[in-house]
């Protein structure tokens, strides 16, 4: 079984949408930076949240499984990767899943 990283590449926050729907003290997501790393294979890495797991769950267990030419190629330009993010409609963290070549 291939292993996958994953790296946060983006964090966003919706001022807009903060100012009219998000509770007083509601920030960026204080779980992940730019930059940061994960390494899993078909389980949940420790440190990720739960939340963003759930959304991104679907591509590490294809991508470690050995497929990975997701939407018949016609979304990202490469068959070991995958961009998406997390269901934080307010303050959404976008993620690269990649298969790396180390075995398990």
């Amino acid at each position: 079984m291939s292993k996958v990283k994953i790296t946060v590449l983006k964090t966003h926050f919706d001022d807009e949408l903060c100012a009219e729907y998000a509770c007083d003290g509601f920030g960026k997501c204080h779980l992940h930076t730019v930059g940061q790393e994960f390494y899993a294979d078909w389980r949940k890495p420790e440190g990720l949240c739960d939340d963003a797991w759930l959304t991104i769950h679907q591509y590490v267990f294809t991508l470690t499984h050995g497929g990975g030419n997701f939407y018949h190629g016609n979304w990202i330009n490469r068959p070991d990767v995958a961009i998406c993010c997390c269901n934080d409609g307010l303050r959404p963290v976008v993620f690269k899943v990649e298969r790396v070549e180390e075995e398990e």
